[in-house]
């Protein structure tokens, strides 16, 4: 024990200062870690026994000197920057390289945090780093490379510019490229279109140190399919804590994110069909006063009367009205045994329904009836099914053009009805979802249930749907293809 040990603890005064230093002194002496002290330049004020065992140069050497005098040359700014930094963190570890006595380098773990005065202003810091092996740090890293390259999930690092890095084999299985074909590429091979502002947003955050989870978004497979994906993006910071790119997990959620889809739609139709059955009570009454006066307006019409047909139509209509409100959602599944219909003049009479609307909308129509045969339907139902169509068809066209309506019989099975306009068309990515129940492109113009409608109805008799569409001009347009057997 000192002298000045000896007095403090035999009464002797010593002040708090001395004690102090004391105490500090017998913890460095003690630390079988290197233990360093510097000032805000960086000139050791402090170097223990540890450190002299390590880096090989006695304490009479070191203090008063740059700790720069055992950091290789390429690294010197980093230590430079890890010391201003200091007043926005107290403590941080990290991973370095120095050099000894002996000019041989030796590779450390560190700490380093602030030393503050009596106000809290940083005046200094303090470090403590011990060797490790590099067969230790071999060993770890290629332990880490396997874990990553055995993952079901896709691990990928990219620099700061958005260019990968490295691209594991869960990244090939789920996007489909092979690392060869990654490595050295922009992310934005990956991301949609409409999305690309999105990874600019990614990267001002990764730069900020700031890490994201679990974010869900879409990305593009080798081949153009569209998957979506729950990200993981952490930035990845060099040995003096300077974040130089980000690594990204991804997980592919497609078929959950289907799932959640198909309940968000059973509770939206259950909702739908509690409303309906309110709707369909509450409109028998109003439904058959207004079908009661077009019956009665139309009894005391002369037979020549010209609004005579006009008023059997409506009568029609609104005694299918009441068929719709139940039928479309279900709650009327039977609308009684099938009869034979001649599609020719049901198709007519749709058309008539609707004339006006195609006239506003300058919308013609050119029929091709190559079928006359009979077909066994329910007529409400493919009166439903067409009126759907048609109106499709006549919204696909805001600045008019040309609805063709063919019929053909298909080798003495059935008959095939199609409906094509030239309409703007309906994009790759949404054609798999038109038969969806509230799915629509129409936007606020549409329920989206007229399709699904029409498939539940033609399947349900053992008829089929079809839809082709194209956005491409001049070969724009859509192509609905119903297909009605003769036995049902």
């Amino acid at each position: 024990m000192t002298r000045a040990n000896r007095s403090q603890f035999a009464g002797d005064k010593a002040s708090p200062e001395d004690y102090e230093r004391l105490v500090f002194e017998a913890i460095a002496g003690s630390c079988p870690e290197a233990l360093i002290c510097t000032d805000l330049e960086g000139i050791v004020t402090s170097w223990n026994e540890s450190a002299v065992r390590l880096f090989g140069y006695p304490a009479d050497e070191m203090l008063g000197t740059n700790f720069s005098r055992i950091v290789p040359d390429q690294d010197r700014a980093g230590e430079a920057a890890m010391l201003r930094e200091l007043s926005l963190h107290s403590s941080r570890q990290y991973e370095a390289l120095r050099l000894t006595k002996s000019s041989t380098t030796v590779q450390v773990l560190g700490c380093i945090s602030s030393i503050r005065d009596d106000s809290g202003k940083v005046i200094g810091a303090v470090r403590l780093e011990y060797a490790i092996a590099p067969s230790a740090v071999d060993e770890f890293r290629s332990r880490l490379a396997a874990i990553v390259e055995s993952t079901d999930d896709a691990i990928v690092s990219k620099n700061l510019d958005g260019m990968i890095i490295s691209w594991n084999q869960g990244a090939c299985r789920l996007f489909g490229h092979t690392s060869e074909e990654m490595i050295g590429e922009s992310i934005l091979k990956i991301i949609p279109e409409d999305l690309r502002e999105e990874e600019a947003e990614i990267l001002r955050k990764i730069r900020a140190g700031e890490r994201i989870d679990h974010y869900e978004t879409r990305r593009i497979r080798k081949g153009g399919e569209i998957i979506e994906v729950s990200l993981t993006i952490s930035p990845i910071k060099d040995s003096h804590g300077k974040v130089i790119g980000s690594s990204k997990i991804a997980r592919e959620i497609s078929q959950r994110k289907k799932m959640e889809r198909l309940l968000i739609q059973s509770e939206k139709l259950a909702a739908t069909g509690r409303l309906a059955a309110t709707i369909a009570h509450e409109i028998n009454n109003p439904l058959d006063s207004v079908m009661n006066l077009v019956y009665l307006a139309r009894t005391v019409l002369p037979a020549t009367s010209k609004a005579l047909p006009y008023l059997l139509t409506a009568e029609r209509e609104l005694e299918r009205v009441a068929h719709i409100a139940r039928q479309t959602l279900g709650y009327y599944r039977d609308p009684g045994p099938p009869s034979e219909v001649h599609l020719e003049q049901m198709l007519e009479e749709v058309l008539s329904v609707y004339r006006s609307k195609l006239l506003a909308a300058n919308v013609a129509v050119d029929c091709a009836f190559a079928h006359h045969r009979a077909v066994r339907a329910s007529r409400d139902e493919l009166m439903q099914i067409f009126s759907n169509l048609i109106i499709n068809a006549a919204d696909a066209m805001p600045d008019g053009g040309v609805l063709t309506i063919e019929t053909r019989e298909i080798g003495g099975a059935g008959v095939e009805v199609s409906v094509r306009d030239k309409g703007t068309g309906i994009s790759a990515e949404n054609l798999d979802r038109v038969f969806e129940p509230f799915f629509t492109t129409k936007g606020h113009r549409g329920t989206g249930i007229g399709l699904w409608v029409a498939r539940q109805l033609l399947e349900k008799r053992g008829g089929s749907i079809h839809l082709q569409s194209r956005t491409e001009f001049p070969r724009n347009g859509t192509t609905v293809s119903v297909f009605l057997p003769f036995q049902t």
